[in-house]
């Protein structure tokens, strides 16, 4: 460890390319093709080619066995110097955000100097494997020393074993997929079918408008014929989101719909980091400061929303900074499903919530609604899970960037009863 003054940890600049919607435009492409790329595009931008950059955190959640060493294969493939070491991180939909804090923490100590936080996910590309039977056959096959002990498990061989087992979003501890817990949140909280796509229609409306203006450009490189993410409706209104059926409890009280909950999503993302003198010593402009980072889980299993960790997140960074919800000029909060983030939102203006849960003698309160995912959320955008907290933070940096000073908050749940929070400042 290092012990001295903390540094400034800044934001340099990110790229990611356009995400697309499973079994589309990138149905053969893997993890460390996107990876790769992205990696390659960002040392060409930062003129990095040949750099040996002081660490390279990313991850995924869909992940082969044989991307064990995920990142370190896409640095050496990236044009950085083969010096460059890298290591592989997982945290579910908080992922790249969760490897930025790291990363961050490395530079701030002194540790390092610069170094890049990523991710990446495929559904498109996802690991099929076995049922463990036929993995047992495979392996008293394998140990066998003679020709009958490598024949014998054989026999034991049945048309059961060639059933793939399938990944799937679902909680082992539950058994309930991520949509079908949000509808339990979504009931608990009264969060209304209208108010999830009214959320959604605002997620296309601004991400249309983003691109229309040419910001998403400046931080998206065109990739395996695709310029722009595929997910995006330009097209849709309150009419035609109110016209989707419930996809998760499809009786009459289900509320959650292929519109208003984001879709499965390919694609990667990646975010440079590094101290003030290493980026001034270059002459790369500095973006924003990434100030705090925070973690939370909750027992989801005991009842509690299996999203709803950010809520404690934020509260927690919040005392840590010394600031109030109402500090912000932007709020990038992750829309997995419109039902989590209005859940949210309502959890922070909640008295019972905030006293009982938050321990706080008053609500967080509300935010300026008009401040929200104001370049587009995860809704439109599109969701590849271990990538998006690396989008959502060069967006912001970006557009603190564009304004000149400002603050902006960061809120990321994930599988598992997690959740991953950050401030960016300019």
């Amino acid at each position: 460890m290092h012990y001295q003054p903390t540094r400034r940890v800044a934001i340099v600049g990110s790229l990611r390319i356009p995400f697309c919607r499973a079994h589309t435009r990138y149905a053969e492409a893997s993890n460390q093709d996107m990876m790769t790329a992205v990696l390659q595009g960002l040392v060409e931008r930062y003129r990095l080619a040949g750099e040996r950059l002081g660490d390279v955190s990313l991850g995924a959640v869909m992940k082969h066995s044989r991307d064990w060493n995920l990142a370190r294969e896409c640095v050496l493939g990236s044009g950085l110097a083969p010096q460059t070491p890298a290591f592989d991180l997982q945290r579910a939909c908080g992922t790249s955000l969760e490897a930025a804090i790291l990363i961050g923490n490395k530079i701030a100590l002194g540790q390092i100097d610069a170094g890049i936080a990523a991710g990446t996910d495929t559904i498109s590309d996802t690991p099929i494997v076995y049922p463990d039977e036929y993995r047992r056959i495979l392996l008293r096959s394998h140990r066998g020393r003679t020709a009958g002990e490598r024949l014998a498990p054989w026999l034991g061989l049945r048309p059961r074993h060639f059933k793939p087992d399938l990944p799937t979003v679902v909680e082992p501890r539950t058994g309930l997929s991520m949509g079908e817990s949000t509808e339990i949140t979504a009931k608990a909280w009264g969060i209304s079918r209208q108010a999830q796509d009214e959320l959604a229609l605002a997620s296309h409306r601004n991400a249309a408008r983003a691109w229309d203006s040419g910001f998403h450009a400046e931080l998206v490189m065109p990739w395996n014929g695709v310029r722009e993410d595929n997910n995006l409706r330009r097209d849709t209104t309150l009419e035609k989101l109110a016209a989707l059926r419930p996809v998760f409890d499809r009786g009459p009280q289900g509320t959650l719909t292929a519109g208003n909950s984001t879709p499965l999503t390919d694609g990667a993302a990646a975010v440079l980091l590094a101290s003030e003198d290493w980026a001034a010593k270059r002459g790369l402009p500095v973006l924003a400061w990434l100030r705090y980072g925070q973690v939370a889980a909750v027992d989801f299993v005991a009842g509690e929303g299996l999203l709803m960790a950010p809520a404690y997140a934020v509260s927690t960074m919040l005392q840590q900074a010394g600031l109030a919800l109402q500090d912000f000029d932007l709020y990038e909060i992750h829309e997995a499903f419109a039902a989590q983030a209005l859940a949210t939102l309502k959890a922070w203006e909640s008295a019972e919530f905030c006293r009982e849960r938050l321990g706080r003698n008053q609500p967080l309160g509300a935010i300026d609604r008009e401040r929200l995912n104001v370049m587009g959320g995860s809704l439109a955008l599109g969701h590849p899970f271990a990538a998006t907290g690396a989008r959502i933070l060069g967006a912001l940096a970006s557009q603190l960037a564009r304004r000149g000073s400002g603050r902006g908050l960061v809120s990321v749940c994930t599988a598992g009863g997690m959740g991953v929070t950050a401030i960016v400042e300019r």
